[in-house]
């Protein structure tokens, strides 16, 4: 990664830090190490993930966090908007880093269950033109579509075909 990257990247979790350590400071919660772990983790990935997927992966960095710690620190970063939770159709619940990330909408393939992220400005322009038909304003919008993605390692669609 080139140092000036990795010195934007660096700065922007050293802001998140902040934003999360004021929001403890208002909420009148500890800072343990291990929230600020968690989040820092979080930050470092690029992808949707499970609690129980980034409690298996601290615990494979050798970090010690319960499952009670990941969930409770999940719920604390949703409510101070670091993060975004997903049910995208299932009993699971997906999250994804939020602050400073584009508004983006998501792809749900049905056999794989890959997540897949877009953006289309025209998404934006309805939101606007909805809203002012209707007097309404809208804050945020949530849409995801669900179908079936023809990629050739989607393996699940590989399974039904034989």
């Amino acid at each position: 990664m080139p140092q000036n990257l990795k010195n934007r990247v660096e700065d922007k979790v050293e802001e998140i830090k902040k934003i999360f350590s004021a929001y403890l400071d208002k909420r009148g919660q500890r800072k343990t190490p291990e929230r600020f772990a968690i989040l820092e983790e979080i930050y470092s990935r690029n992808d949707h993930f499970d609690a129980e997927t980034l409690y298996i992966h601290m615990k494979n960095k050798n970090y010690r966090v319960s499952k009670a710690t990941v969930y409770n620190t999940l719920d604390l970063l949703i409510e101070c908007d670091l993060v975004t939770k997903h049910q995208f159709g299932t009993n699971q619940s997906l999250f994804e880093k939020s602050y400073g990330f584009r508004q983006h909408d998501h792809l749900i393939c049905l056999d794989c269950n890959k997540v897949m992220e877009f953006c289309d400005p025209r998404v934006s322009e309805i939101q606007e033109m909805i809203g002012s038909i209707l007097n309404f304003e809208v804050k945020h919008h949530s849409l995801v579509l669900y179908g079936n993605c023809k990629n050739p390692t989607c393996e699940n669609a590989k399974q039904k075909e034989n």
